[in-house]
């Protein structure tokens, strides 16, 4: 699988380490109260097909990228930096 870094390029699959699904990028704010904070710590999907995943450029540049894809296929739709996608949500 190749993972386009919004950076350095395109790169093998190896040169990232994948940290989750993007929910992340939602997390509640210290003052929300419980019910939001158990849906963010444990009610999860885990889809056949396609996703919003943080992945890390480890052995390259270090940034925290947004990838979509396909978890049947490996199929990498596109990515973004992390913080774009953030900033796009309003947060």
């Amino acid at each position: 699988m190749r993972i386009n870094c919004p950076l350095c390029g395109e790169r093998d699959r190896r040169e990232f380490y994948y940290k989750g699904a993007a929910v992340a990028l939602a997390r509640p704010g210290r003052d929300a109260g419980a019910q939001a904070w158990d849906e963010y710590v444990h009610l999860r999907e885990n889809p056949a097909g396609k996703t919003h995943d943080l992945w890390q450029h480890e052995a390259g540049c270090g940034a925290w990228i947004v990838v979509v894809r396909n978890t049947v296929t490996h199929e990498v739709y596109e990515t973004a930096l992390a913080a774009d996608v953030k900033r796009s949500m309003g947060a």
